[in-house]
């Protein structure tokens, strides 16, 4: 009886030391990242022996986890786009400020209004001169800074990616020695310091991208994207690459066509050599690597469209002539008169255009010397929904009639119009099987930038610096002119040069006429302009119609709303991501309060195992010595 008690007092204590050992780890670890508390499950022995160590258990609860990971790669999402998009704000400045953009506008208003009321002054039109070229300083600058933005975040998906692909292989190493460690007689703790190396592995992972995980039955883990690619399987690991470009421009975008990609994609390799484009299959939702992506490639092109757009209206309402259809018909058939004397390339003409069963489109005509692209992408347009529809105007305004009606086809009849301009068009339907509903234009009246006497109020004030300083026209030759024309914009040196030309619109014209400068006031303030839906102000389904001041007012607004917007949601996952710690925390992590509890409960039961085995071994004296 004694020599079962001496055994069983002995395995007592060696399963309460060990359990006061696990205590002690735990306490050291308390605060320690990826750490998840051992406990140690006592088990009988069999033969009334006594209790065995048992196993060394971590108390993690994978619910908890799982939502640790899904907030984590939430609130990286939203932090980057909450600084991005505060970033892209700053670059507008102060709304108020006489150095932001709504202050240059304001200033180069206020300017025109003193040349309306002083055109002799010499000092009013160098005033006026000189807000125009800081509104294009500004506009430019703002660009600039869109660009490096996106440049920034192409060098930080770089850099991520990287990171994730290390992460992933280390993810792989440690499901190789989990399942080596299971079983063998290193014991539980090895087993459990590799699950915790593990799982603070697939953590920061979440960092970058958001995965699914999915427990074997051997110990290994196989990590899946949310689309399902296998990025980790067993000790296999995919390995991820960015084939970064450097220095971003507004004219490189992403396409799912290696040929015409501009920026860099991520790819992963699996280890059987396949390659899956994880932006192109939507692989990666959340985490960084998604935010940078849907930054610079979604947020950013659409602030860069916007300015480019301002660029656009600005440099045209001060250079171009509205033209306007007029009602027209003959012969049954019924449409409009429109004159497209003067009408360059990139001048686009919309018609509106409607069918029996009563669905409404729009024609864009585009006017081409012969060196646009075919297909123009209607999306480059002011309306992305439109169908455009080249037009070779090389030949001269004698040939407009016949080039549109060749163009559009069956079903039009375009023409002359009698008694008209050399470049005035009749364009007629059959309004029972298509209507035309309108027809109008935006025809730039200047010839090139020293054509600053062009009879009437439109003058290239603004041209394109980057391309010769040449007269924007919207055009398509040899690619998009609009895209990137705000980087572009400048005040026109021929205006530098002879600030007169703020004044004279033809020969003989008197230094005080107003005419002209009342002109440029209006072409900013009064005059409406159809601005593209690609631009996201308004909407993306439709152009939006606004004064250029208009226009630029409802830019800085949408930026600071999306600024808002961004921070609010970062905000609000912040807390969704600390409730999930806390969590976690509460179900996984140490409590020191509780350990010490634990330990007081041990000493009591080291202690009456020590009283036992003292008791037996006096027990066991007494018989040796009878």
């Amino acid at each position: 009886m004694s020599l079962n008690a001496l055994n069983t007092a002995t395995a007592g204590l060696q399963v309460t030391q060990a359990a006061i050992g696990l205590v002690s780890q735990n306490v050291a670890n308390a605060g320690s990242a990826g750490y998840v508390k051992r406990v140690l499950t006592p088990v009988a022995q069999l033969g009334n022996s006594g209790v065995a160590t048992g196993t060394i258990t971590r108390t993690l609860d994978a619910v908890s986890l799982k939502q640790l990971r899904l907030e984590t790669a939430g609130a990286s999402y939203t932090g980057l786009t909450a600084k991005v998009q505060g970033q892209l704000d700053a670059l507008y400045g102060n709304p108020g400020s006489a150095s932001a953009l709504d202050g240059v506008m304001n200033g180069f208003t206020q300017a025109l209004q003193g040349l309306t009321s002083d055109p002799t002054s010499a000092a009013s039109r160098a005033s006026a001169v000189s807000a125009a070229r800081t509104v294009a300083t500004t506009i430019s600058g703002i660009a600039n800074g869109v660009q490096t933005l996106r440049t920034g975040l192409e060098a930080q998906l770089g850099s991520d990616v990287t990171s994730a692909s290390t992460l992933l292989s280390q993810i792989a190493a440690l499901n190789t020695k989990v399942v080596g460690a299971t079983g063998n007689s290193s014991g539980d703790t090895r087993v459990a310091e590799l699950l915790d190396q593990r799982d603070q592995a697939i953590n920061t992972l979440s960092h970058y991208l958001d995965v699914q995980v999915s427990e074997q039955h051997d110990g290994s883990v196989t990590l899946l994207t949310a689309s399902g690619a296998t990025l980790v399987d067993h000790g296999a690991a995919a390995s991820l690459a960015f084939d970064g470009r450097g220095a971003l421009n507004a004219a490189v975008q992403y396409t799912t066509d290696p040929d015409t990609r501009g920026v860099g994609t991520v790819t992963a390799t699996t280890p059987a050599g396949a390659r899956i484009d994880l932006i192109a299959t939507g692989a990666i939702r959340s985490g960084s690597i998604a935010a940078a992506v849907s930054l610079r490639d979604d947020t950013l092109v659409q602030a860069q469209r916007q300015l480019d757009d301002l660029a656009s209206g600005l440099s045209r309402a001060i250079s171009d002539r509205p033209a306007t259809g007029t009602a027209a018909s003959a012969n049954g058939l019924a449409g409009f008169d429109i004159d497209l004397t003067g009408l360059q390339a990139g001048n686009a003409v919309t018609l509106g255009v409607r069918n029996a069963a009563g669905a409404g489109r729009n024609l864009i005509l585009m006017p081409t010397n012969g060196a646009a692209p075919n297909p123009i992408d209607p999306a480059l347009t002011d309306d992305p929904t439109a169908l455009v529809v080249p037009i070779d105007i090389s030949g001269g305004p004698s040939t407009f009639a016949g080039k549109i009606g060749a163009a559009l086809g069956a079903g039009f009849t375009v023409s002359a119009t009698p008694n008209g301009a050399a470049g005035a068009v009749r364009l007629l339907t059959d309004p029972a099987t298509l209507a035309l509903t309108g027809a109008s234009a935006s025809v730039t009246v200047p010839t090139g930038a020293a054509d600053t006497q062009t009879g009437s109020g439109p003058l290239a004030l603004f041209v394109d610096g980057g391309n010769g300083n040449a007269v924007f026209t919207g055009s398509f030759e040899g690619g998009s002119h609009l895209t990137g024309f705000s980087q572009r914009l400048a005040v026109n040196p021929a205006v530098i040069a002879d600030t007169t030309a703020l004044v004279t619109y033809a020969a003989g014209t008197e230094s005080g006429d107003t005419a002209r400068p009342r002109f440029l006031t209006d072409a900013l303030t009064g005059r409406t302009l159809t601005f593209s839906a690609g631009s996201g102000i308004g909407g993306v389904s439709a152009p939006r119609s606004a004064t250029v001041i208009g226009f630029a007012q409802s830019v800085i607004d949408a930026r600071g709303a999306a600024s808002a917007e961004a921070q609010q949601l970062d905000e609000g996952q912040s807390i969704a991501l600390s409730s999930a710690q806390s969590r976690f925390g509460q179900e996984s992590g140490v409590s020191v309060d509780e350990e010490m509890s634990k330990l007081i409960q041990l000493q009591t039961a080291y202690s009456a195992n020590a009283r036992v085995l003292t008791a037996a071994r006096d027990m066991l004296d007494t018989l040796l010595r009878l």
